[in-house]
């Protein structure tokens, strides 16, 4: 398996570029993001269209685009964090070039829409990026996810443990660990911008999805073989999830476990990542080891 390009870690005085590849942001949140990227020792740049508007999006596609493409040229930047997910980000892909980010690797940062980001720098350039919290859950996020998300920044080591569930299956697994949003993930199979899952931990999330939807998403995975072959599966947060009025008759998780009932690879459930408070930072593309225990949960990178 080929080794990831690992981006270097941030140290006190970096300058690091704040944008929206997705949802227009509250500008008022912005405050409090640069007092906790401040306190970290951090410079920041805002995006010249980070406070844009075009209908839901944080300006025009061409706006977003130029960004992040800004960015991920400017060498004194040494890490991307987007401010918010929302919609957006797919409609961008195309239109930025990454090949300065293979000669000059930086961190890009973020969850949710995010993914479709996630899945271009792991199917195009085999960079590793951050799935973590973003500066529009600051305010509500709690002291861990907070700090996974500067610890990994910086390069500290720390280890995410979290606890069991009636649903996990035993184990242990070892391997680069990939994935994001369920629904990002399914709206980009099949396309150049799909993962590969062979010997990979996946991990998956959502939000705000009807129950027959998560359903049919994990089906999705079934069939295109990427539940077959995997090393270890972490589910993270599944939440605020609809029902029809005739019930689907299963929740979430009870579906996830259904779909995966005949691998027998480790399988943890509510891991603290994903639309919750208490969302930890995941390295995507890098190594990582998950030790499902009947007494908790241990994930180290």
């Amino acid at each position: 398996m080929k080794n990831s390009i690992l981006p270097n870690n941030l140290k006190k005085g970096d300058k690091i570029s704040l944008i929206s590849t997705a949802r227009k942001i509250d500008v008022e949140k912005l405050a409090n993001t640069k007092e906790v990227l401040n306190n970290w020792g951090l410079k920041v740049v805002e995006g010249k269209n980070l406070r844009a508007e075009s209908n839901q999006f944080c300006g025009t596609d061409m706006q977003r685009a130029s960004d992040l493409q800004d960015a991920v040229n400017d060498n004194s930047i040494k890490a991307i964090i987007c401010f918010r997910g929302g919609y957006g980000t797919v409609r961008i892909l195309d239109s930025v070039d990454f090949s300065s980010l293979i000669k000059n690797p930086k961190w890009i940062c973020g969850y949710s829409d995010v993914t479709a980001l996630h899945n271009y720098l792991n199917s195009q350039c085999n960079i590793s990026s951050m799935h973590c919290t973003m500066p529009v859950n600051f305010e509500t996020n709690t002291k861990e996810s907070l700090e996974t998300f500067r610890k990994a920044l910086f390069g500290e080591k720390y280890t995410i443990i979290a606890e069991t569930h009636s649903l996990n299956r035993e184990g242990d697994a070892s391997g680069k660990i990939i994935g994001g949003n369920l629904s990002m993930l399914y709206s980009l199979s099949g396309t150049k911008y799909d993962i590969d899952t062979k010997g990979k931990i996946l991990f998956i999330e959502d939000l705000d999805e009807y129950l027959y939807h998560i359903d049919r998403m994990m089906w999705n995975l079934k069939l295109s073989g990427k539940l077959n072959n995997l090393e270890g599966l972490i589910i993270g947060g599944m939440t605020d999830m609809n029902d029809n009025d005739i019930s689907f008759g299963k929740q979430a998780l009870e579906i996830i476990k259904e779909a995966v009932q005949e691998y027998d690879y480790p399988i943890c459930f509510n891991f603290p990542c994903g639309h919750i408070d208490d969302n930890r930072t995941l390295m995507l593309n890098k190594e990582a080891k998950l030790i499902v225990a009947r007494s908790n949960v241990i994930f180290e990178q």
